[in-house]
């Protein structure tokens, strides 16, 4: 198999050997892909190719082969790096780790992939970052089939009540529950999960969105801690110190 000028980010590179690269790679058509780059760290006449393989940078990657890591025959950039600075990367190299940890390789997810470019668009921006961080997780929730709707009790079947309380479950989403028997942190007021559903994300609503896709998100990811997030914590208080 032989893929030409496919569109692609680097979500994450590690060094190979003396020279090369092992990367990891979300294309258009044909999703995460691990390819190896043979020398890639090399200099040459024109450069190396390290300097093109960039996380966030729109590419054209061209490879081969049927082996869990196929080689990568050539990349070209397809677009300026977008400019994520301060607290925006960390929110870039969030996404990258989501990515990496939650989709299969060789599993197609084209319309993630635009939402993944849009979403850096934006970061790159002076939108809001946590508006789109949020649409960007209910987006990959949906393409790895474990969306949910915040106004339906996902148990019942029934619409969710303003003045209920509703805790998240993976198997089913939102499922009722009384207030005394779930400790507030993993509890949602009916009337909030209804405004979230019209696609109100900000404010008190924001609060309580970012609290349920974090609960939703790690029923998926297991036990072992992001390390985007730590990087971010380590960040947030340096730039405290100072």
């Amino acid at each position: 198999m032989r893929v030409s000028l496919q569109p692609a980010y680097l979500l994450h590179s590690r060094p190979f050997r003396d020279s090369s690269l092992l990367l990891d790679v979300f294309t258009a058509e044909h999703g995460r892909v691990g390819l190896i780059g043979r020398g890639a760290r090399r200099r040459s006449r024109g450069g190396s190719q390290a300097a093109l393989l960039q996380p966030f940078k729109p590419l054209l990657v061209s490879f081969s082969g049927r082996a869990e890591q196929k080689p990568l025959l050539a990349v070209e950039a397809a677009g300026p790096l977008p400019s994520l600075l301060a607290e925006r990367l960390f929110s870039g190299l969030y996404l990258n780790e989501l990515l990496v940890r939650l989709l299969q390789r060789h599993d197609p997810q084209p319309e993630l992939f635009a939402l993944y470019g849009a979403t850096l668009a934006s970061l790159a921006s002076n939108e809001p970052a946590e508006l789109h961080l949020r649409r960007f997780e209910l987006g990959l929730l949906d393409a790895l089939g474990y969306g949910f709707d915040p106004a339906v009790d996902g148990y019942a079947g029934e619409s969710v009540e303003p003045g209920g309380w509703y805790q998240y479950q993976a198997e089913f989403g939102l499922v009722a529950c009384t207030q005394a028997s779930v400790a507030p942190s993993a509890r949602f007021l009916g009337s909030d999960l209804l405004a979230i559903a019209a696609g109100q994300y900000g404010g008190e609503y924001g609060v309580a969105l970012k609290r349920l896709l974090r609960q939703a998100l790690a029923s998926h990811l297991g036990e072992r801690p992001l390390h985007s997030r730590a990087l971010f914590r380590q960040f947030r208080d340096a730039s405290q110190q100072q």
